[in-house]
């Protein structure tokens, strides 16, 4: 395992462990609203500080991005955190939740990890060298068919806005025409899922990079495909996805080119 991707791991594992002892007793958790759907626990702030500790002690001079601190740094090697992806499933004790970080280099993601620490579960990739689960190679879903497909989706819950007629309008779409949809309600989860065949494509608007970057990273190197909603490469600016299977991953984005213009106007 390459020495950054182990450092990561371990971030993730340690931030697994606060989450972890925290659930237990979220009655006596300090919480604060952001803004609208927009939480952030005393949970959090811990798991943050673990994460960007080991980070600091390994590689000091490196920029972190994180969700409850902002950037910090200025380097040519950028960590992405996000310390609880799927916060309001943890405060009511929804057990989907989980750890993401993600190694940029120049720009370019080179290391992820995805850790559910309720599951134990461990996603990891690093640029060239295929994603992992736990001591497993995986793979996307080989199925080809739209109507066999079982989709991820988040709603728009900040700032819904002028999407929320489009988006709707999708979910009618592809709930017609595959066999199901989830709303899990963590991101990052939900793309490692896609990654390794438990959902054959996911979409959803609204996200932040640290949502998105490692599991963009693990579903590349599982043979899928993520871009924005319109095939663009900007998804990690403008927080509109769209992944999946190569060929389920093109049969949404042709059923929903109207609904997709909509969202993006």
């Amino acid at each position: 395992m390459h020495a950054l991707l182990n450092v990561a791991v371990m971030a993730a594992r340690r931030a697994g462990a606060v989450l972890g002892r925290n659930f237990k007793k979220r009655d006596q958790l300090t919480v604060e609203k952001k803004g609208h759907n927009d939480f952030v626990s005393s949970a959090d702030l811990a798991a943050e500080r673990a994460i960007i500790d080991i980070i600091h002690k390994h590689y000091p001079d490196h920029a972190i991005q994180a969700e409850e601190s902002g950037l910090q740094g200025d380097s040519d090697h950028l960590w992405i955190v996000d310390p609880l992806d799927g916060t309001t499933n943890y405060l009511h004790g929804f057990p989907v939740f989980a750890v993401s970080i993600a190694v940029q280099i120049g720009g370019r993601l080179e290391h992820a990890v995805v850790y559910d620490p309720m599951r134990e579960e461990l996603f990891t990739a690093s640029r060239g060298e295929g994603a992992v689960l736990d001591d497993h190679k995986i793979r996307v879903s080989g199925n080809k068919d739209l109507d066999r497909a079982l989709i991820g989706t988040g709603f728009p819950f900040r700032q819904a806005g002028s999407e929320l007629e489009p988006y709707l309008a999708m979910l009618g779409k592809i709930v017609k025409n595959t066999a199901g949809v989830r709303r899990p309600g963590a991101a990052a989860l939900d793309l490692c899922y896609v990654a390794c065949g438990r959902l054959d494509a996911f979409w959803e608007t609204g996200l932040q990079p640290w949502d998105l970057a490692a599991g963009t990273l693990i579903i590349r190197e599982a043979g899928g495909i993520v871009s924005a909603l319109d095939g663009a490469e900007n998804h990690l600016a403008t927080g509109h996805v769209l992944a999946g299977t190569p060929r389920i991953y093109r049969g949404l984005a042709k059923l929903c080119a109207r609904d997709i213009k909509a969202i993006l106007k």
